[in-house]
């Protein structure tokens, strides 16, 4: 097989439907596009959503539910992601640097999700109950 002989699978690729070419085509005059109206015309179109000036459905629905704005400096770190890490000490400015947390991050909270099998030190990074048993069952503290 050459790069100058590839082709697309026979019946991949349509051709184009070439509109307001005669009558005899069944897609002159206007084109597929119907009578006047607001679809007919070019460039009119409407915005998503819009239901012909009805209420739309996302108006007509409650709002509900609130998602707090301070969630984004939270972050949460596994066992397992600190098992991959390998290091003895751990601080939120090193899980900044290895790409375990985001920049923005302010508060680290370790979770118990995968196994831990060496010790670490945790300073300034809070953990769960059982990620705590975890750590400690292996040696580890939390400061």
């Amino acid at each position: 097989m050459e790069l100058n002989s590839i082709k697309p699978a026979d019946g991949a690729r349509r051709a184009r439907r070439r509109v307001g070419r005669g009558i005899g085509s069944g897609l002159g005059k206007t084109a597929g596009r119907g009578h006047k109206g607001q679809k007919s015309r070019s460039g009119g179109y409407h915005k998503v959503g819009f239901e012909g000036g009805q209420m739309p459905l996302q108006r007509r629905l409650p709002k509900r539910g609130f998602k707090s704005a301070s969630l984004k400096y939270n972050a949460e770190v596994t066992l397992s992601d600190l098992e991959r890490l390998g290091a003895a000490e751990v601080d939120v400015l090193m899980l900044k640097r290895a790409g375990l947390v985001r920049e923005i991050v302010k508060v680290v909270k370790v979770i118990k999700s995968g196994e831990l099998s060496r010790a670490v030190k945790l300073t300034g990074v809070g953990a769960t109950a059982g990620a705590k048993a975890a750590i400690e069952a292996v040696g580890g503290s939390l400061a």
